[in-house]
């Protein structure tokens, strides 16, 4: 199958090796220090599953040059899913699958709305996983998940083939779920009440899951975007909440989340899609959201500092 991976870093660069790995065209679409490396020695992915070397490795920073794939996985940071919208436009065809894979709930409406739904099958990875130095991807933890499907929760053809590329891979154990919008915000319940108070408090997991002070606000956190998801209609049942808890509980303990380290590292970050998301759609939905919404103000000068927009 032909490839395109938008977005190198640690979820797109893991994923992506391991398509390629597996004897799948693929090119990835990186840029600056971290393209040049891929050219120069290939991707190196260190994981706890075991390292691995794809060499030579197609990359460049002119997605036009690839011309049409089968498939798209959009790997981009989420505030950056409107910004590249218009290149992964240019890859694609009649058949042509886009699989956004983002933290947060909103990439697949971002793109459906730039590029056509048509062509959008919604999808989301867990793993620990970040760029350790150009051309290098160090999987930390967490068993790589990823779960994709038709947002109308028909087993398509296209689903279907895109799944048996994935089943020859090593190291990715890979769902198509009939519910995608379901998984997605139990992610939701996730990623965004963990990226925020690691955020705010500059603790890996296992630090501030222990203290009764902030394991209070992570459950509040957690019941609030369970909360929002009820009320803006979400097929989602109580037992989740503990099933979150329960995950949470077994992350390894120096864990953290990419928000919380682009935030912690002074780049920008997803904290308008996550933090501000839960804000937003509870908003909508007519639920309260006070830690999120406490812990959303509190990292936005942060955040717009980041971005150039204020100085301190």
């Amino acid at each position: 199958m032909k490839i395109a991976v938008f977005g190198s870093g640690g979820v797109g660069g893991y994923i992506g090796g391991r398509l390629a790995q597996a004897g799948n065209d693929v090119t990835f679409v990186a840029r600056k220090k971290h393209l040049g490396a891929i050219i120069a020695n290939g991707l190196q992915v260190k994981s706890i599953n075991g390292d691995f070397l794809v060499n030579p490795a197609k990359a460049t920073d002119h997605p036009e040059e690839i011309g049409t794939v089968d498939l798209v996985l959009c790997c981009v940071k989420s505030w950056q899913v409107s910004e590249v919208a218009d290149e992964i436009r240019l890859l694609v065809g009649s058949e042509t699958v886009v699989m956004p894979i983002q933290n947060g709930v909103e990439a697949h409406t971002t793109l459906s709305q730039a590029i056509g739904a048509k062509s959008i099958v919604p999808g989301l990875c867990k793993m620990i996983s970040m760029v350790e130095a150009p051309g290098i991807i160090c999987h930390a933890g967490v068993e790589p998940y990823l779960s994709f499907g038709e947002l109308d929760g028909h087993l398509s053809s296209r689903v279907d083939e895109v799944a048996k590329v994935f089943a020859d891979t090593q190291g990715l154990t890979v769902n198509v779920t009939q519910n995608i919008l379901q998984e997605l915000w139990l992610k939701f319940m996730l990623i965004a009440p963990w990226s925020g108070l690691g955020a705010l408090t500059r603790s890996p997991i296992g630090v501030f899951r222990s203290l009764d002070e902030t394991r209070g606000l992570l459950l509040k956190s957690i019941r609030e975007v369970f909360d929002v998801a009820l009320a803006i209609g979400v097929d989602i049942a109580e037992k989740n909440v503990e099933s979150i808890i329960n995950f949470m509980d077994q992350l390894p303990p120096d864990g953290t989340a990419s928000m919380q380290r682009d935030i912690m590292e002074g780049r920008p970050s997803e904290l308008n899609e996550q933090c501000g998301a839960v804000v937003r759609y509870g908003e909508k939905g007519g639920v309260q959201t006070p830690v999120n919404r406490f812990i959303y103000y509190s990292l936005l000068p942060l955040e717009r500092k980041a971005r150039g927009e204020i100085s301190f």
